[in-house]
Parts: structure tokens; sequence; C-alpha cells
């Protein structure tokens, strides 16, 4: 029964980001945590607050407005007080330059009593590279921005 609670949150939570709203996701965070994007480029690196964390999402919509995941399946295992959550999608985006892209990855999350602990983003990072590079050639110099960490 929890995990189906767990798969029905995480899926609600990707619903909120297709809207363009990350407060809930924000809101989902145990008071320290870690929320880490793989790579060394504009949307890469390890963030702890929710300071940082909010950037990231505000950066995130101003590089990829229109972005849009489909879940393809979510498996929650463990118990209340350890849980692992992951999420396979497919994601699509127009960029800021309108051209369509579309990758696949993951979302890998620790949930401590309904509060994640760790978010891991695991994208086809060669798509997202050639569209950030894409978009930086056009002009848009945070695509090729420092990480946000912290």
């Amino acid at each position: 029964m929890i995990h189906r609670i767990v798969e029905a949150r995480i899926r609600s939570l990707f619903d909120a980001i297709n809207r363009g709203d990350f407060e809930p996701v924000l809101n989902g965070f145990s008071r320290r945590f870690e929320h880490a994007f793989v790579g060394t480029h504009a949307l890469g690196g390890e963030r702890h607050s929710l300071a940082s964390t909010r950037l990231w999402y505000e950066r995130l919509y101003r590089l990829l407005p229109d972005i849009h995941f489909a879940l393809d399946r979510v498996s929650v295992r463990g118990w209340p007080w350890s849980m692992l959550a992951i999420a396979e999608w497919r994601e699509s985006n127009s960029g800021t330059d309108g051209v369509v892209t579309t990758a696949r990855g993951v979302h890998v999350v620790w949930i401590k009593w309904g509060k994640m602990t760790r978010l891991l983003i695991v994208p086809e990072t060669h798509a997202l590279l050639g569209t950030l590079n894409r978009i930086r050639a056009t002009g848009v110099e945070e695509a090729g921005a420092p990480p946000i960490v912290d």
C-alpha cells in the first residue's frame, strides 16, 4: 500500500514539473537533502539548499521552457524509513530555439518518512549537451554557464 502511495506522489511531482511548477518538488525535500544532476554543464552539479535548488529549477525552465516528462515506469521499494524510487522517463522540449528534442533518463529518489533525502537525475547526457550547445549558439549564454552548486 505505501509503495502505491509513494508512486502516486512521484507521478504527481512529474505532473507539477510538466505544468511548470517546481514548488511541490522543493516542498518534498527533507531538511537535509541532495539534488544532483549528472554532468558538468549548465544543469549539472549538486545542490544541498532550497535556495540553490530553486535557482536550478528556474534555470531549467529558462533553458527548456516547455520541458515535458512522460513516465514509462515508477518502481518503489523499501520501508517508510528507507525507500528507493526509480522513475524511468522520456523527456521532450523545444529549448529556447524551437527545435524539438527528445531523450530518455531516470530519476533515482531516496525517501525517508515521506521526504526526499536525495534526488539523482540521470539524463541521456549526449542529447542534453547537444541541446545546450545548440541553444548557446543562438546567443543564450546561460546554456554554457557553470553549474549551480553549493
